[in-house]
């Protein structure tokens, strides 16, 4: 017990009895640190061994693999002759190099292809369920692991992928790891991690008409840069984002990664249990009111204390929309385009040479600004509700003759809703079209790319130049501002 430590600092009695000002700030900060947040409630029953001086063996609940980061991984596990050791803890799926339109065809492109027979060769080599093109669960790996309900709150979860942050939003840890770290987890089920330092970000009130999620998490960035959350693991907290639903905080937590974090998460809670209720892969009856009783002991105490911690108010954000080479980068609709003068010395030289490479001005309007191509996709943006509120935007109008509007479905799933609540009639008749799921132009690794010099706006996480396609520029905002760009054919300010 706390109390039952003596004070080395002055005079050997018990913390409780010292009388020194010095140790009963000693007293009170170890109490503060016996408090544990979210995270350190996780992390701590996944420590399987630590190492002095040195990282922990941490154990993994649940590892998804896909196409592009596995064929090594599995490589080296048949070079030295072993097997998976969990393959009931693995989920495959095929999606960044899959084609978005006549899936039932073969694959044209012969990388693509290969990786995708690869994949799931290794799987059932192994043992793995995998759900390939044409399966009936296929889609992107980030959204068919929580509607399938593999992804549950206090678990760890690894992916070869940055965006496996996404399944922080139900209350789990869940980070990016490397082609050799995929290879670690697949044959030992742990990773050697060292506990990240950790950050909490607080955002309160109730958001303006017409600004989402996405906007939130942009606004954010915009503040921190893409480096602030370096070092960090952040849990998003205030009552933003406990009105949030799943899917708003799964796009939250998503794009925790473009501030530079290793990842995002949200405390679980009745939205949460909701959600999860009846999913495929989650408990049944009571077992399933056993886990929840446990999911609701994930939560972070109060006085814990975090290495950083940022406050903001949702009523000062906009609706948001990036104007260069970087998430970072980002401004609200009615905003102007930074100048050299707004920003800091070691921002100038980045910022000339993104307004270079997307052929924009200092002080314009983004408002106005003409595009190309409209993207609505991603495992940032590529569910339901997503698709949803694009088509209460477009419903009655046509989309502008010299835009191209691409709408690519998260998953199978995402994909019959749409066509069975009638979103794609709806977007049929505004000219959008429905495309099968995938990464798409996200990343565009398969067909999907816009040309060069061409403007996208983007529901996706990244605009690095040439990341949608060699030369393309890329716009990132909610799917609410890319259905009303699609429409005008320009930046539309509100």
């Amino acid at each position: 017990m706390l109390f039952e430590r003596h004070c080395s600092n002055c005079c050997n009695s018990p913390f409780l009895f010292c009388p020194t000002i010095g140790c009963l700030a000693i007293l009170l900060n170890n109490a503060a640190m016996m408090k544990k947040t979210l995270f350190d409630k996780i992390w701590e029953k996944h420590v399987v061994k630590e190492i002095e001086n040195g990282p922990c063996v941490f154990y993994i609940d649940r590892h998804y693999v896909h196409e592009v980061t596995s064929p090594q991984a599995f490589a080296g596990l048949d070079a030295r002759g072993m097997k998976v050791r969990r393959p009931d803890l693995v989920t495959a799926t095929a999606d960044h190099n899959v084609p978005t339109i006549d899936q039932h065809l073969p694959i044209k492109d012969e990388l693509s292809a290969k990786q995708v027979k690869t994949l799931e060769e290794n799987c059932a080599n192994h043992g793995i369920e995998a759900f390939g093109l044409n399966h009936k669960h296929q889609g992107i790996v980030h959204v068919i692991g929580p509607e399938m309900g593999f992804t549950q709150p206090g678990m760890t979860i690894v992916c070869g992928d940055s965006h496996t942050s996404t399944h922080g939003a139900f209350g789990a840890i869940a980070f990016g790891i490397g082609t050799s770290e995929v290879e670690m987890v697949l044959t030992t089920q742990c990773l050697m991690q060292r506990k990240p330092k950790q950050m909490r970000i607080n955002v309160d009130g109730a958001l303006k008409a017409g600004v989402t999620a996405k906007d939130v998490v942009l606004y954010v960035i915009s503040k921190l840069t893409t480096s602030g959350g370096t070092g960090y693991f952040v849990e998003f907290a205030g009552s933003t984002f406990r009105n949030m639903t799943m899917e708003e905080r799964m796009t939250v937590c998503n794009m925790s990664i473009e501030m530079g974090a290793r990842g995002g998460l949200i405390a679980p809670d009745q939205t949460t249990f909701d959600y999860l209720e009846g999913r495929q892969e989650v408990p049944k009856g009571a077992d399933f009111e056993k886990a929840v009783a446990e999911w609701s002991q994930l939560f972070t105490e109060e006085e814990a204390v975090f290495d950083k911690e940022y406050h903001y108010d949702a009523q000062q954000i906009p609706a948001m929309i990036t104007f260069g080479t970087n998430p970072g980068m980002g401004i609200g609709l009615s905003d102007h385009i930074p100048t050299a003068d707004e920003v800091d010395d070691t921002e100038k030289r980045t910022l000339a040479k993104a307004l270079d490479y997307m052929d924009f001005r200092e002080g314009d309007a983004i408002a106005g600004k003409k595009i190309d191509y409209v993207f609505i996709g991603s495992c940032t943006n590529g569910r339901i509700e997503d698709l949803r509120a694009v088509a209460e935007v477009v419903k009655g109008h046509k989309k502008a003759d010299h835009v191209t509007a691409w709408i690519v479905p998260g998953s199978k799933l995402v994909e019959e809703q749409a066509i069975e609540e009638g979103i794609k009639q709806v977007l049929n008749e505004a000219g959008f079209e429905l495309r099968q799921p995938g990464c798409s132009a996200c990343l565009a690794m398969n067909d999907d790319k816009i040309p060069a010099g061409s403007y996208c706006v983007s529901t996706s996480n990244r605009n690095f130049e040439g990341r949608q396609g060699p030369g393309s520029r890329t716009l990132l905002a909610s799917p609410i501002t890319a259905a009303k760009a699609a429409i005008s054919g320009v930046v539309v300010e509100a």
